[in-house]
């Protein structure tokens, strides 16, 4: 090998690639005359055939080298003058032992004009060992399909074989004495693994140094030949060195395996598909996956569209119509700069014509239909430029199955987006869209339904007005996603707003709510299996009264409120834990608290203070810390505060947030006084009700509705209630008449007849006033009543009659 490896000033000659490469070996040589007789013979011939030169000189070459079994001599075998070959024979040795050798006669002039012969003789064991390693590497050389390489140490090319010339049509004088970058300048070496050497340069002069081999080294290139198609070939790499074990340099072996690595980058393709189209259940940034997971791998360009109804999650075709389409996807970087998308035009309405797949070889374009479930929801083009090669069969397969996955996540993409449209606008439509102005109270609200692929939950909220110038609030959560939570929170919600309207406690209410939740909530048996179940919901529910700045609050399963004081010094009220909604038979437990003026209370779900990266104990910090701090005037900026704080990304499950910021009723707006159990104390209720309300201004037809309801609220009070017997009123967008008593008995409504003698005055009452009721306290009951400053006209007889008092 040593003349593979010569010096830079010596390149490798493409002629007689390895007659100069590859020496024969050295046997036994003799002199033979014009006659054939032995004139010479050296010593390698005595060690060989054991006879000494005395014994051979001057002796014929036939009788010396016949062969012991045919009898054939050195001259019947050849003929003419020139250089011939005789096969293995078997020679008798000195000592009379065969021996097989191999022999050979070349012409020699041996001066004076006389000729002679030179008689090579080898071992015919070595000499066929020679032969066949000669054979094998002339067909390394010349018909391997094995891609041969020798570098020196220095990386540089000394020697390739043909293959490599076919391929790459790089003869051997042109790459001889050159580094493998400059030959093939876009040549890259293909890291799949830590470690991988960036250059077959340093992976040449790694072996070189170490010994240790590299195998199946991934390298990619274009060719002289074929300048726009990539080739993909497997590299090894060993060393080679000579007797002494000194480097003379790294041999490579390489295979072309392009077809075998595009097969498996298509599997690998495929199988990416799995994890990356589809990971949302939003329609463009599902197209948008299979945009980014072929560009530029599978093809240059591609473009996706659908029909417009499909992005509003409505059926893509109607009978009879032709939706327009919308792009909702499109990739194509610089390097499909030449791709003419004005000429794809053809071939997609030609693919949605036929509903099938449809090629353009001009344009290199695939085009295929977003088929799902039956339905086509669109049409994804492929596009390739002008020097690359068409979609062949194999690869239309592959596009036909991430063109399907894509549609089967599209459509489940629409599915979901009409769904989510559908418990959005019912979540919406169930929650207040204004909440109401109430006396001593100012109310913000944010909610922010859930922006994950589950789905609009079951959160909601509600400020309820009660009787005596109170306020409920409200706050709840429904477990669940969809539509079936959206539904169960309305009535859920709707439940609520019926119960708080008969006054009762908040843990009264809770415990009726409990009730209701576990029987709707049952787990159905027979035909309702599909029903939603009411399971799961938490609820808080306070009252505050702005008279007394007392709120009285109870929870079920759901979180405490946050309580900011006037200062800003924010924390959790200490409200005593309920069990959720539905479990049945647990009792709930009030707390009252006195609200400085100016305070505010947050109410909230968990939506707001929990996620996948924060747990709730944090989030509940975090939101005492937004709601800290002096007020700001408007509860509105604080809300807006608190959402972009905790929420900055849209939420994981729908949040609702609830802020009450208390103030009390001034001591002029109201007037109570106790009145003793004698029918007597009659007149002088009225009596101190006109004169209140002639201090506030009151019109003379609110007055008289007021008296008239004062003598008939305060007469049954004292005659079925008893005492104590307390009278009052409240100025507040309108009048509020209370009496109360120490009777648990409520009076009802009815119509009197002709002939009866009483039971109009409370029926009259009704007529007179907006609303009335009756709310139960611990020491007895409160028949209110609320009257408009503009009195209604009196109904049906009583119209034109005049009541004295």
């Amino acid at each position: 090998m040593t003349s593979i490896f010569k010096g830079r000033d010596q390149p490798v000659q493409p002629h007689g690639r390895f007659s100069s490469a590859v020496p024969t070996p050295v046997g036994a040589t003799a002199v033979l005359d014009q006659h054939l007789r032995f004139t010479g013979w050296s010593r390698e011939a005595e060690a060989l055939f054991g006879l000494a030169s005395e014994e051979v000189l001057g002796r014929s070459a036939d009788a010396v080298l016949a062969d012991t079994e045919t009898g054939v001599g050195v001259s019947a075998a050849g003929g003419g003058g020139a250089a011939w070959s005789l096969g293995p024979r078997r020679v008798r040795r000195g000592d009379g032992s065969p021996v097989s050798v191999s022999l050979s006669l070349t012409p020699l002039v041996l001066g004076a004009g006389a000729t002679g012969w030179l008689l090579t003789a080898m071992d015919a064991e070595l000499a066929h060992r020679e032969a066949v390693g000669r054979a094998m590497l002339e067909g390394l050389d010349r018909e391997a399909p094995v891609q041969l390489v020798v570098y020196d140490t220095d990386a540089r090319v000394r020697w390739i074989n043909t293959a490599i010339e076919r391929q790459f049509g790089t003869p051997l004088e042109d790459a001889a004495d050159r580094f493998l970058k400059d030959i093939l300048p876009q040549g890259e070496v293909l890291e799949e693994g830590e470690g991988t050497a960036t250059s077959v340069e340093e992976i040449v002069q790694s072996v070189a140094r170490t010994g240790a081999p590299v195998i199946d080294v991934r390298y990619r290139s274009t060719t002289h030949l074929d300048p726009h198609h990539e080739r993909v070939w497997s590299c090894s790499y060993f060393r080679l060195q000579d007797e002494d074990g000194r480097p003379l340099g790294v041999c490579e072996a390489s295979l072309d395996i392009t077809d075998r690595y595009v097969a498996r980058r298509r599997l690998a393709l495929l199988s990416r598909a799995s994890g990356s189209i589809g990971r949302t259940l939003d329609i463009r940034r599902t197209a948008g996956d299979l945009a980014e997971l072929v560009v530029p791998e599978f093809a240059e360009a591609v473009t996706v569209d659908v029909f417009e109804p499909v992005l509003d999650g409505q059926e893509p075709q109607r009978a009879g119509t032709r939706p327009a389409l919308c792009r909702v996807a499109r990739a194509d970087p610089a390097a499909a700069e030449d791709t003419a998308y004005v000429a794809l035009d053809a071939v997609r309405l030609r693919c949605l014509a036929e509903n099938a797949p449809a090629t353009d070889a001009a344009t290199h374009a695939l085009a295929l239909p977003l088929k799902a479930r039956g339905a086509t929801l669109g049409v994804v083009v492929f596009a390739r430029s002008r020097h690359a090669d068409p979609f062949e069969h194999e690869e239309i397969q592959l596009a036909e199955e991430l063109v399907s996955r894509t549609a089967v996540c599209l459509d489940n993409a629409r599915r979901y987006t009409r769904e989510h449209a559908t418990a959005l606008t019912l979540q919406r439509d169930l929650l207040p869209r204004a909440l109401p102005q109430q006396p001593g109270v100012e109310v913000a609200h944010r909610y922010l339904p859930a922006a994950g692929p589950a789905g609009v939950g079951g959160d909601w909220y509600d400020v309820i007005p009660l009787s005596g110038a109170r306020v409920g609030l409200v706050v709840g959560d429904v477990a669940g996603h969809g539509t079936g939570a959206a539904a169960t929170m309305g009535r859920v919600r709707t439940t609520v707003a019926a119960l708080a309207a008969l006054d009762l406690a908040p843990d009264e209410l809770l415990a009726r709510l409990d009730d209701l939740v576990a029987r709707t909530g049952a787990p159905p048996s027979g035909p309702a299996e599909g029903e939603d179940q009411a399971l799961g919901v938490t609820c808080l529910y306070a009252i505050y009264d702005p008279v007394s700045r007392h709120c009285v609050m109870a929870r079920a399963g759901h979180l405490p409120p946050v309580l900011v004081t006037p200062d800003g010094h924010a924390e959790l009220v200490n409200l005593p834990a309920g069990p959720p909604l539905g479990l049945g038979g647990l009792p709930f437990e009030c707390a009252d608290i006195e609200l400085p003026e100016g305070a505010t209370l947050a109410l909230y779900t968990d939506g707001l203070v929990e996620n996948r990266q924060t747990d709730i104990d944090a989030g509940v910090r975090a939101l005492c810390t937004a709601l800290a701090g002096p007020a700001d005037g408007q509860l509105d900026k604080t809300c807006d505060r608190v959402m972009t704080r905790l929420l900055p990304q849209p939420p994981e499950d729908d949040a609702a947030l609830l802020l009450l910021r208390v103030h009390a009723l001034a001591d002029s707006l109201v007037a109570m006084w106790d009145v003793a159990s004698d029918p007597g104390e009659v007149a002088r209720a009225r009596s101190l009700a006109c004169n209140q309300l002639a201090v506030w201004g009151v019109d003379e037809a609110a007055s008289f509705v007021v008296e008239l309801v004062v003598s008939e609220l305060v007469t049954n009070a004292i005659r079925y209630g008893g005492a104590p017997v307390c009278l009052r009123l409240i100025r507040e967008r309108g009048l509020i008449v209370e009496v109360s008593d120490g009777g648990h008995t409520s009076p009802h409504l009815r119509r009197a007849a002709m002939e009866d003698e009483g039971g109009r005055g409370l029926f009259l009452v009704a007529q007179l006033t907006q609303r009335w009721g009756t709310r139960y306290t611990p020491t007895g009951k409160i028949i209110w009543t609320e009257v408009s400053p503009v009195p209604p006209q009196l109904p049906g007889a009583f119209a034109d009659e005049q009541f004295e008092l």
